[in-house]
């Protein structure tokens, strides 16, 4: 997606802190936030792509500080933005991205996997928001950004640790922005709710499939999320969906839910694999990062879009319903001038 927030700003817009910052989509955001004015915090435990992550924002003229934290621990959290704050000042914006994932049939799952899934993807958005509000509620202002899915709304085969962690994240959010609206506070809630991307989480994360695992239905370059994420943090939005693909998933399950059913035991187990066997026992970062620097994209690029026309109207849109309500008050204008003329 081209846009002005495409572009290098070397004015200081703000501070933001991102957890999942190390690679994928969390990768993604810090470069978008960096290019666009903002000092940056990144949160994640792969080191190496933190160090990597760090020296994008400072080529393009930023502040960048990093903390090799798992977000599943809120303690390390509170302290992550604590010295955050000491460093680089106030934070303006949070973003709540980490997420893991098992690619597994339920009756494979185990307990721990579950328990794991859950910490990160869920509770580490919590952990993460308990340490924003500490910072930003007695300032009365910032924004705090969730990072959520299509599968927030609507569950698939496969992935029930990670949807269920993301509709958990929803319900969360729900309470968070109720609270915050009748408390009349200035902090501001958004949750962005995603579409399939090429991420590096399809080689990350754990699975049990026979197959190599790959992203379902039309696949977005993780800037085009990006971009989303650093509007919901500089409007007020309550919500942002990303791509068509998402708005049918949601909207469809409320009209039917039946049918989701129908079409995903269908299609939805041969959907998320490749054609290219699994390797045996390979390794993954449910537990522990993979070292090295893996950047933000996935294998899949062939296959993604960098553009979502449905975004692009949903940012838009109040300029189109401007100009559409010109339009319209210049063809009710003409008609009065015609019928004066008759």
């Amino acid at each position: 997606m081209n846009s002005n927030y495409d572009k290098v700003n070397s004015t200081r817009r703000g501070l933001v802190v991102i957890t999942g910052a190390s690679a994928g989509l969390g990768r993604a955001i810090a470069r978008t936030f960096g290019a666009n004015g903002y000092d940056v915090a990144l949160i994640a435990r792969g080191t190496d792509g933190l160090k990597g992550a760090q020296r994008e924002i400072e080529g393009m003229g930023r502040k960048a500080v990093y903390f090799e934290v798992d977000v599943a621990d809120a303690k390390a959290m509170e302290e992550a933005a604590a010295k955050t704050e000491e460093q680089l000042g106030p934070i303006d914006v949070w973003v709540n991205n980490a997420m893991n994932s098992v690619f597994s049939p339920i009756r494979e799952m185990e307990p721990e996997d579950y328990k794991r899934v859950t910490e990160v993807t869920y509770l580490g958005q919590v952990y993460g928001t308990l340490a924003a509000l500490k910072r930003m509620l007695p300032r009365d202002k910032g924004k705090i950004v969730l990072v959520g899915s299509a599968l927030a709304y609507r569950g698939i085969p496969l992935q029930s640790a990670y949807c269920g962690s993301k509709h958990a994240v929803e319900g969360f959010f729900d309470s968070l922005r109720t609270e915050l609206l009748h408390d009349k506070s200035k902090v501001q809630a958004t949750m962005v709710q995603l579409p399939a991307m090429n991420t590096t989480q399809f080689g990350f994360v754990k699975s049990r499939l026979p197959n190599k695992p790959r992203p379902m239905g039309t696949i977005f370059e993780p800037e085009v999320a990006a971009q989303a994420i650093l509007y919901a943090a500089e409007h007020d939005r309550r919500e942002i969906n990303v791509g068509w693909p998402t708005l049918q998933a949601i909207v469809g399950n409320k009209i039917a839910p039946w049918f989701a059913d129908y079409v995903l035991a269908r299609n939805g187990i041969k959907g998320q694999q490749t054609d290219e066997p699994e390797e045996p026992n390979r390794k993954h970062n449910l537990y522990e990062p993979l070292p090295g620097d893996h950047g933000a994209h996935g294998p899949f690029g062939d296959q993604a879009t960098t553009f979502s026309p449905q975004l692009w109207v949903s940012l838009h849109r109040r300029t189109i319903l401007s100009a559409a309500a010109a339009v319209g008050a210049l063809v009710v204008l003409g008609k009065r001038l015609k019928s004066m003329q008759s």
